[in-house]
């Protein structure tokens, strides 16, 4: 096993990589396989990961695993439909707001 950093000469980014070195069976010659482990932060020369971790377990809602993930996926999505509610509700109270307000302004113009 090897780690072997690659320039992108288009993006300037090093990235880097664990190679892996094998003998082809088949053409008797040695091959390497190659894992993309993340880039390289050219200040603090350290290895920035370029994609997170999968998890291979997941729970769904009667506690049996799953290896797909969709319970968390639905979890996620049941989340970001609360938080749309929420900020349509946000949303109208604002605009009534601003209605009170224009009609208030409509009062004092008048007024003048």
């Amino acid at each position: 096993m090897a780690i072997i950093r690659q320039l992108n000469k288009k993006t300037g980014i090093t990235y880097v990589f664990e190679s892996v070195s094998y003998r082809d069976p088949v053409t008797k010659q040695p091959r390497s396989k190659r894992k993309c482990i993340g880039k390289l932060d050219e200040n603090t020369n350290e290895i920035v990961p370029t994609r997170k971790k999968k998890s291979t377990t997941h729970h769904n809602e009667s506690g049996e695993s799953s290896g797909d993930g969709s319970t968390i996926k639905m979890d996620i999505i049941k989340e970001k439909d609360s938080e749309i509610i929420e900020l349509k509700r946000r949303i109208n109270e604002l605009e009534k707001r601003e209605e009170k307000i224009r009609a208030s302004l409509l009062e004092i113009v008048n007024l003048i």
